[in-house]
């Protein structure tokens, strides 16, 4: 299995699937996100790696002017030709660890899902010089929790000891209330202060083809060789079938970090 930019360079793979399979996140954090960044007409807001602009067209559809940075160039095809009907969001092909911000610092730097990705000695002191004092910073992070259809995930455990030698034996999905955040390379970061979480729970309902396709935009299943993918997906897709006629549920857990811009 890959690490670091070899994982992170899948998701370019298959731009459309990570488009129609990926899910879209709940209206309480998009609510939450415009109202800490102050998203509106008026504000300039700069995103790391979009991905295909999920959150950009909400962001987007408050009025704001969005900067969208993204690695893969797919992605950013796909993700312009989503939030074309917004003249105010201009996407970016670049890494954000070498891209130039403008002159003009922005109002809010968010990123949904990826910030993971960028590399850990650049990617909060990149934010920072990219913002205005006061700015605010919002992350987001997805966990795979314990609910929806537990029996299933359970179960599926068998399909990735036989197909994946890198599967844990044993391995169960955490309960979300063991979920602790990961906030200490804001807390300590000497260019941020008031680092607050909150938590914003879903529950998505897939049929076997929709789960199949969502696992196919994850990096590590890509990654397997053509023979065990294929072993595993055929795996899961007879369990569902067999054993839960044809549909799943999934419960993810996404925690909204907010962080303020300390002034210079």
């Amino acid at each position: 299995m890959g690490t670091g930019p070899e994982l992170r360079d899948t998701f370019d793979q298959d731009a459309e699937r990570y488009l129609r399979a990926r899910p879209r996140y709940p209206s309480s954090l998009i609510e939450e996100v415009a109202r800490v960044t102050g998203a509106g007409p008026g504000v300039r807001v700069l995103e790391i790696a979009p991905g295909t602009g999920q959150l950009t067209v909400d962001l987007a559809a408050t009025g704001c002017a969005v900067t969208a940075v993204e690695r893969g160039p797919s992605l950013a095809a796909v993700a312009r030709r989503e939030l074309a009907a917004f003249p105010a969001v201009d996407v970016v092909t670049a890494d954000f660890e070498t891209w130039q911000p403008p002159p003009e610092p922005f109002d809010a730097v968010v990123c949904a899902t990826a910030f993971h990705w960028i590399d850990p000695a650049v990617r909060v002191p990149a934010a920072a010089r990219a913002l205005r004092a006061g700015g605010l910073l919002a992350v987001v992070t997805t966990h795979h929790v314990a609910g929806g259809t537990e029996d299933f995930f359970a179960d599926v455990q068998e399909c990735y000891e036989r197909w994946d030698p890198a599967t844990p034996p044993g391995l169960r999905q955490t309960p979300e209330s063991e979920i602790v955040p990961d906030t200490a390379e804001f807390r300590d970061s000497p260019y941020f202060t008031d680092v607050t979480v909150h938590g914003h729970a879903q529950e998505i309902t897939y049929t076997t083809g929709a789960y199949l396709d969502v696992l196919l935009t994850y990096s590590n299943h890509r990654l397997l060789p053509e023979a065990a993918r294929r072993g595993l997906l055929d795996c899961v897709r007879g369990l569902i079938d067999a054993r839960y006629g044809g549909v799943v549920v999934k419960r993810y857990l996404h925690e909204l970090i907010r962080a303020v811009r300390v002034g210079e």
